[in-house]
């Protein structure tokens, strides 16, 4: 039954209030016996009380009750008696006309609230005054009725504006008992109660009734406000512009909202209309509490009192009593001992925004004049952004320095790059440069842009770093000394060799050792020297690069200088490496990685372990390269470095190798951001990442990253790889081949261009993943068609012969991985001449090529390929009429793809004349799976009793990766804990007894 409600359709979607929802249902008593539970909902002004409220009474509506409801309005001292009252009647009356009269037949006094008995009349009839106890009876008893024929839910909306016959009305509803099935909830603004708001008190008495509950709607979550916020806006936003919106919003679904439609009109500001809103509450302040407030915006959301003190133009007992009431007022609550703060982000915005410009300078230039006297405590960070907005630019370059300084030696690169940027812009002007220069004697400009690029590295913003330092060099003046150029040359190239850029890396750096002086050597010629070694590695220079890298470490060695020396002693173990001597590169990089340590050289000793990594992996040692590479990771998150080279890199490829080894579900935690803030690239290539579960998992869904990724290809080659890759698959496996070609191609141009070569090493990849594709659906063409597509793997194979030729010419060894592809491009390009028919090759050869993949794969450790490898060999078998041994192939692969939930190659397997059921989502079902090897490791450590963050030191991986280890466990164990998992395993014969 549905009356007495309007049918408004909500705008916003329920999120993240599932809980909420079922504990205020509980309380009304829908799908009890015992309906009638009153309900007090408080909660900030859009935090979603009313959204909760619709969604509970559509609820109710669809379980056959009535609903009424009824709003206070905000008309001061003019408020209309009973209006909520007289709203819930009057629409009763509207929609429910019979239901109406028969209720003001019965109690006439009901009569009195209808709102056609309250309109300005003529004046010549006056009724008959209506006792409040009669009325209130009229009310209970028209209540009662309705109950008597539905259950009723009544809201009463905004009671923190409702009159007081209005709550003294709801207190004799909450208080007597209707004998029928009748629910009240009433909703109220928890921020509009001030100290001296008459609801206080009467909310506590209410609150101590035994019928009345009081329920509090707090703040969504991080994880609700992602989920709204992909509601809202389905189209995807980086994660940049979620993390902005969630630290504003602070989980208030309205403020979400109205976010999300500043951020698409490309505004940064705060809407005006959200502004507006949130300053209400400021204008019912007196003159002296305003002015406390705005003193307290221009500190920022935290404000100590005695540089309120200092800087507000208060008086002490002034700015004491301005500061109480606008605590009483819920603007500002108080922080600690000698704090304030606002009580939500957006009122501090909003009121700093509202300043004028002059009070906005004066109030900045106190700040900065108490902070740069000693008076009160404060940070250079505070002292910068202070001077910074009252204009005094000497102190505000000094003090943003310091604070660069002080942030980087607390492992906040990010913020750090900020404070020296600030300082560069600064200092550009000359007679800044200057008093900067006579206010400290240690000031360094050139110095400066150095630490401002390296700090911007660190923090992963590579790019940037390139520009910082290309536009301190074009900045030089002719007059300006060699060793300033090679400091900046230096700094340039540092950056340049950890990422792809269009620079001439090995161009720079001959130029950097020629403009060194032929004197003593020093701590810039070692480093320069180190970093032209690895220029000339680069570019494939070997002889050249041992004799710079050893030079370098000479020096360093001689100096002290354990990191150079530890760059240097990496660089000869990579070229180690390349020359073929695995084993004696694993040793040199082992102590290159001790000695970094030991001498707390953190950059040094990331890279090091990161090329461990790499080493590791080239040799198909996934269980070492795994631990390798997290421990890298790990180790640049503990120093507060989690975007910088080499530790950001390892823990993208923990997350490759994770997916090699089968373990998807770690591989999708690993590249999972969600919580973090990553900088644009970070986020592209994690992003990529995920993409390699997607493909397998046949998610078409994850295409729509494509539009967002593609502009990365030309700047990051190892993106673009592992991105081209996922899509020939996701493209191919969903039916479009022709677009799986386009894509190839891109890439293969993409990547050629950027790394000025077409003989990429990955390129072998992405023509087996190509040649896969064609191969799956030439036998379906025509003649003409079939025909072309031969044509093209002819040429797929032909390029893929020039590039592993052109890899063995630069010295480098093929590794499993590349043993693998290679072998798979020459099975796909047979089976394709197969499938066509075109010069095809003897089934025993076309056996043996696949067999030959298969153990490449095998070999190397690739659980998904081997897999889709087996399942290829296995139609070639069936074709062949050896159909046991395609039973074996098929049986392994089967196992494999179900545990992963790979769909499409589950529909190839099907393909094949086997019942292969498919999954109904991309994870398949847990239980009874097989354990990975890393999760029998973790099963080990769990016997004996070893916490989550125990077992994450003990494998060198993340507490929140051993958590998502154990919950496998116990799901393929089908144990409710840790206890009963161990129990089981034993039973299987998992553990030892």
């Amino acid at each position: 039954m549905m009356a007495g409600v309007a049918n408004e359709t909500a705008s916003t979607p329920l999120v993240g209030r599932a809980e909420e929802m079922r504990r205020l249902t509980d309380l009304v008593g829908l799908g009890t016996h015992e309906i009638g539970g009153h309900v007090l909902l408080g909660g900030d002004a859009g935090v979603g009380k009313s959204r909760l409220i619709a969604e509970l009474s559509a609820e109710v509506q669809r379980a056959g009750w009535r609903v009424l409801v009824g709003h206070c309005l905000d008309f001061g001292e003019s408020a209309l008696p009973y209006l909520a009252f007289s709203e819930a009647f009057g629409r009763l009356a509207v929609e429910e006309t019979g239901v109406a009269t028969a209720l003001v037949e019965s109690s006439p006094a009901i009569a009195r609230l209808l709102p056609s008995h309250r309109m300005l009349a003529d004046g010549t009839e006056q009724e008959e005054p209506t006792e409040p106890a009669a009325l209130f009876d009229a009310v209970s008893s028209a209540l009662a009725d309705l109950g008597r024929q539905a259950p009723l839910l009544l809201v009463i909306e905004d009671v923190h504006w409702a009159d007081r016959s209005t709550r003294e009305l709801l207190s004799f509803l909450f208080t007597r008992q209707v004998g029928t099935p009748v629910a009240v909830v009433a909703s109220y603004r928890s921020d509009d109660l001030h100290r001296s708001h008459p609801l206080r008190t009467t909310l506590s008495e209410w609150g101590r009734l035994a019928t009345v509950s009081r329920m509090q709607l707090g703040p969504l979550d991080d994880h609700q406000m992602r989920a709204l916020i992909s509601a809202l806006h389905p189209e995807p936003l980086s994660e940049l512009e979620v993390r902005h919106v969630i630290d504003r919003a602070e989980g208030n679904p309205f403020y979400i909202e109205e976010l999300l439609a500043a951020t698409e009109s490309g505004g940064g500001q705060l809407p005006a209309d959200l502004a507006d809103l949130v300053l209400v509450r400021l204008d019912q302040l007196d003159a002296e509490s305003r002015l406390a407030v705005r003193a307290v915006s221009v500190v920022g959301r935290r404000a100590p009192h005695d540089l309120l003190a200092r800087g507000s133009g208060l008086e002490e007992h002034a700015l004491e009593r301005a500061l109480r009431a606008a605590v009483e007022a819920n603007v500002l609550v108080p922080v600690g001992d000698d704090s304030y703060a606002f009580r939500h982000a957006l009122v501090a915005e909003a009121v700093y925004q509202d300043l004028l410009p002059g009070e906005r300078t004066r109030l900045h230039a106190a700040y900065a004049k108490a902070l740069a006297a000693g008076d009160v405590r404060g940070t250079a960070a505070e002292l910068a952004r202070h001077a910074r907005a009252s204009h005094d630019l000497v102190t505000a370059a000094t003090a943003s320095i310091r604070a660069g300084d002080e942030a980087m030696s607390v492992g906040g690169p990010d913020e750090a790059a900020n404070h020296y940027e600030l300082a560069l812009e600064l200092v550009a002007d000359r007679d800044v440069s200057a008093a900067v220069a006579v206010a400290d004697t240690r000031f360094d400009q050139i110095g400066l842009a150095v630490r401002a690029s390296a700090a911007a590295a660190a923090a992963g913003h590579l790019f940037r770093a390139i520009a910082l330092a290309e536009d301190q060099l074009r900045a030089l003046p002719p007059e300006a000394a060699a060793l300033d150029r090679v400091r900046l040359l230096h700094a340039l190239v540092s950056t340049g060799l950890v990422t792809d850029s269009n620079l001439d890396l090995l161009a720079l750096t001959t130029e950097a050792v020629q403009l060194l002086p032929s004197d003593a050597p020093s701590a810039l010629k070692a480093q320069v020297l180190a970093v032209h070694a690895r220029a000339n590695a680069d570019r494939a220079r070997h002889d050249d690069a041992v004799r710079w890298a050893r030079e370098a470490f000479s020096i360093a060695d001689d100096l002290g200088l354990v990191a150079v020396a530890a760059d240097a002693a990496t660089t000869l173990a990579n070229l180690d490496h390349r020359a073929g001597d695995p084993n004696e590169a694993e040793e040199a990089l082992v102590k290159a990685v001790a000695k970094a340590r030991s001498a707390r050289e953190v950059t040094a000793e990331l890279r090091g372990l990161f090329n461990l990594g790499v080493l590791y992996y080239e040799q198909g040692e996934l269980d070492k390269a795994l631990g390798a590479y997290n421990e890298t990771w790990q180790r640049a998150k503990a120093t507060g470095r989690p975007w910088a080279p080499y530790g950001f890199d390892a823990r993208a490829l923990t997350a490759i190798v994770a997916h090699v080894v089968g373990d998807w579900a770690t591989a999708c935690d690993i590249v999972d951001f969600r919580h973090e803030s990553p900088p644009p690239q970070a986020e592209a290539v994690l992003t990529t990442v995920s993409l390699q579960v997607a493909a397998g998992r046949g998610d078409s869904s994850a295409l729509e990253t494509l539009p967002r990724l593609r502009p990365w290809w030309n700047r990051d080659g190892f993106l673009a790889i592992i991105c081209c890759g996922a899509c020939i698959d996701l493209l191919g496996d969903s039916g479009d081949h022709v677009g799986a070609t386009a894509l190839h191609d891109d890439g293969v141009a993409a990547i050629a261009a950027l790394w000025k070569s077409p003989n990429f090493q990955a390129r072998i990849r992405l023509n087996a993943l190509l040649l896969g594709q064609m191969a799956s659906i030439a036998a379906h063409r025509g003649v003409v068609e079939r025909a072309e597509i031969c044509r093209r793997g002819d040429q797929l194979v032909a390029t893929t012969m020039e590039v592993a030729e052109s890899g063995l010419a630069n010295r480098r060894r093929r590794g499993p991985e590349g043993t693998a592809w290679l072998e798979r491009v020459g099975a796909e390009h047979a089976r394709l001449r197969w499938l066509t028919g075109v010069d095809p090759l003897s089934e025993d050869d076309l056996v043996g090529r696949w067999r030959a993949a298969v153990a490449a794969f095998e070999q190397f450790g690739h659980v998904f390929e081997t897999a889709r490898s087996r399942a290829r060999l296995a139609a070639v078998l069936q074709a062949a009429g050896r159909s046991t041994e395609a039973a074996g192939e098929i049986s392994q692969a089967h196992g494999v793809a179900t545990r992963l939930g790979a769909r499409p190659l589950l529909a190839e397997l099907r393909s094949l004349g086997i019942a292969v059921k498919q999954p109904a989502a991309q994870a398949p079902t847990r239980r009874d799976l097989p354990l990975t090897a890393r999760e029998s490791e973790v099963l080990t450590l769990v016997a004996e009793g070893r916490s989550n963050r125990e077992i994450a030191l003990q494998l060198f991986i993340s507490s929140k990766t051993a958590s998502v280890h154990v919950s496998n466990i116990l799901a393929k164990l089908d144990a409710s804990g840790r206890t009963e998992a161990v129990a089981i395993a034993r039973r299987k014969g998992l553990l030892p007894s």
